[in-house]
């Protein structure tokens, strides 16, 4: 079998990672629409607009590379003047809460003087919007900031928690054409096996993250299935002829 040529070969690899950047692309845009719902314009006007954005596990002593683009998402896309910044992560990884990593590159690097909110104890996705609901509960526009595939997963952890307020959520500015590209098809693949094992493995959503514990957790719900195999049958006695006469 004779071998391509090295153009060939090399036309090749370049078509392949093409394509998976492209892929990586067209699946954040999608994810960026998807699961949204239509704020009522009074609704927006009486309660206003929250911009939730969710921390990314981060050592600190500063915001990283993660954090920084979350936070910058987040300030993009507020469409309100008076809009609320919430800032939402536990210390997860360091000493430091993500929310306050994020808030001191908000204020003290980008300038940000506007209305903020922190949440300092979540551990997990889950968690995240459980306790940024009481937050953003009398919101009338609900905007929830992350990756776009993980945003997704976000919003459809509102949708469970409370699909009164999943009604008011609107499309984040999370997604840019060309952003963070060299990392996107990893970070979009590793955000769709963790979107397909919160929708389909009962108990991820709320143990995935939160470590060995959470782990133990999902393993104790999971019941050991029963053998299929039928019990094995006793063979009768043989009673000889002279001992029973």
């Amino acid at each position: 079998m004779s071998r391509l040529p090295q153009s060939k070969r090399s036309l090749r690899a370049v078509g392949v990672v093409v394509g998976v950047l492209a892929a990586a692309e067209a699946v954040s845009w999608a994810a960026s629409h998807c699961l949204l719902g239509e704020a009522d314009d009074a609704a927006v006007a009486s309660g206003g607009e929250a911009v939730v954005v969710l921390g990314h596990a981060d050592p600190g002593p500063t915001a990283g590379r993660d954090n920084r683009r979350r936070v910058r998402a987040g300030l993009r896309s507020r469409r309100l003047p008076d809009s609320r910044l919430i800032l939402s992560g536990g210390a997860v990884a360091g000493a430091v809460p993500e929310a306050e990593l994020m808030a001191r590159y908000a204020t003290d690097r980008l300038g940000y003087a506007g209305p903020l909110e922190l949440e300092t104890t979540s551990r997990s996705t889950w968690e995240n919007i459980a306790a940024v609901i009481p937050i953003i509960e009398d919101a009338g526009r609900i905007i929830i900031v992350s990756e776009p595939v993980h945003a997704l997963k976000a919003r459809l952890f509102l949708r469970r928690q409370r699909p009164d307020l999943a009604a008011r959520l609107a499309r984040a500015r999370d997604y840019r054409a060309g952003e963070d590209l060299p990392h996107k098809p990893a970070v979009v693949a590793l955000g769709l096996v963790d979107l397909g094992l919160s929708v389909w493995v009962p108990g991820w959503a709320c143990n995935s993250a939160t470590g060995l514990a959470g782990a133990r957790r999902l393993l104790a719900g999971v019941q050991p299935r029963r053998s299929r195999k039928p019990p094995r049958r006793s063979s009768p006695s043989v009673i000889s002829s002279r001992a029973a006469a």
